[in-house]
């Protein structure tokens, strides 16, 4: 586990991993080379808020998880039961009561070297992290990428996948330049998302997203907005209008991109998460 010592007291875990029934630190558990998650990136991931020791938005993550492990031939990951109960242990053993969750399902060993894979062949195999965290809701400068797009026909674009290349491409693009992010294009037109986080932009006093046709992921947050009537999905243009509000939005933070939306991100978080249905 990885620990922090502090001045006369203590030491304070900052991580704890989970892979094998071991527990440990995050950079010294090891996933077995055959895995087609390593190998082929096939597999499925979900990354949750913990707030005083609950899973926020539990249900809708693991939703989204089944899904995703269901689209791309996965083996049905573990149950919510089995989850809540690990969940609890890796906090007690920890004590990491506000964190960020990773919860990890790939196919597992099978197949060979190559992409073949024989029905009912597959294993599955599920890691987890845990590591320290709390919102941020600081102002990020951002730019669009012209390295990468997101894919509106691609046959993925709504599953959260190991796959994550691309949008670390595109972000390192955005570093290089001297910004914090990238936002990036459809490749059916207009604005989608930024490399992690999905996108809402404020005009007529209404917060706008685009449409999972663009091929942004179905994100968590972006849902609760919808279903909660606080924002619509629609086609955005290839750039910002200055001066109005803009951010973009995942399970762990809530980025203004513009300041016009400093003052507007944290509450739209907070009140996503007390409209949500947080379990423990």
């Amino acid at each position: 586990m990885e620990n922090t010592a502090t001045a006369g007291g203590p030491q304070l875990v900052q991580a704890i991993a989970w892979i094998n029934n071991q527990w440990g630190d995050p950079q010294n558990l090891g996933i077995c080379l055959s895995d087609r998650g390593l190998r082929l990136a096939e597999g499925v991931f979900e990354t949750l808020l913990i707030q005083a020791g609950t899973a926020q938005l539990l249900d809708q993550h693991l939703e989204r998880w089944r899904r995703g492990a269901q689209t791309i031939g996965l083996p049905q990951p573990p149950d919510r039961a089995w989850l809540t109960n690990w969940l609890a242990e890796a906090i007690k053993r920890s004590g990491i009561v506000a964190g960020a969750l990773r919860l990890n399902w790939s196919q597992g060993d099978g197949g060979g070297r190559g992409l073949g894979l024989t029905e009912g062949e597959a294993t599955g195999r599920f890691w987890a992290t845990l590591h320290a965290h709390e919102p941020k809701f600081q102002l990020q400068s951002t730019m669009v990428s012209t390295r990468v797009q997101r894919w509106a026909d691609s046959s993925l674009r709504h599953c959260k996948t190991f796959a994550y290349g691309e949008m670390a491409l595109a972000k390192r693009e955005a570093n290089q330049a001297g910004h914090h992010d990238a936002l990036l294009l459809s490749s059916a037109g207009g604005l989608c998302c930024g490399s992690s986080a999905n996108l809402l932009v404020q005009r007529d006093g209404r917060w706008l997203t685009p449409p999972l046709a663009s091929g942004c992921l179905p994100g968590v947050m972006r849902g609760e907005a919808i279903n909660q009537g606080l924002a619509i999905e629609t086609a955005l243009g290839d750039a910002l209008t200055p001066g109005e509000p803009a951010l973009l939005i995942n399970s762990l933070d809530c980025k203004p991109i513009t300041a016009a939306a400093l003052p507007l991100a944290k509450p739209l978080f907070e009140t996503l998460l007390q409209l949500g249905r947080p379990d423990a």
